[in-house]
């Protein structure tokens, strides 16, 4: 779990879209609901920022250094493959320094 710590070393800002009430997103909202707390005092002044819309597709994306945005789709993934989902673009952020 060591990379939660590394968000803000490799990424310039977080967004996770979702939708208030669709099952399509239920996983996501779990995944915020446990893991914002850490992931924010892991990450201070990092910007996480969590959008919810009404009928939004569950989304992570991740802004690196020069603008550049990676995107996943969340629809049919658990909490752990978000988790998962979320280190493998921490991981990109970490590549794309060196």
């Amino acid at each position: 779990m060591a990379w939660r710590g590394q968000l803000s070393r490799n990424l310039k800002e977080l967004r996770i879209l979702l939708c208030q009430t669709s099952p399509a997103s239920s996983s996501a909202r779990a995944f915020v609901e446990r893991n914002y707390k850490d992931l924010k005092t892991l990450n201070p002044k990092f910007p996480i920022l969590i959008r919810e819309s009404n009928g939004m597709e569950p989304q992570i994306w991740a802004r690196y250094d020069m603008g550049v945005e990676r995107g996943i789709r969340l629809e049919g993934l658990t909490e752990a493959q978000i988790a998962k989902a979320l280190q493998e673009l921490v991981k990109v952020g970490a590549a794309l320094k060196a």
